[in-house]
């Protein structure tokens, strides 16, 4: 599934290369590290982190079915 937020996050990235997610699960939680160039922080937080919440809720939707808890944290 970090295939889907890898997919996303190139698509609004200038610098669709150095974009990078790094996978972690513990427990019943899984956290997703999303690592973006610091000129492309905007183009993911968006307007007031609109953006950022819509990929958060993209990403707990798709794991709603598995009973996990998702995190993911944009990193520079």
């Amino acid at each position: 599934m970090s295939d889907l937020l890898t997919y996303m996050a190139q698509s609004l990235v200038n610098n669709p290369d150095e974009v990078v997610v790094k996978k972690t699960e513990k427990g019943n939680t899984i956290l997703f590290e999303l690592s973006v160039a610091p000129d492309d922080m905007g183009k993911i937080i968006g307007k007031n982190g609109k953006r950022a919440q819509a990929i958060r809720s993209i990403m707990k939707a798709k794991y709603l079915r598995t009973g996990k808890r998702v995190v993911v944290d944009i990193v520079g």
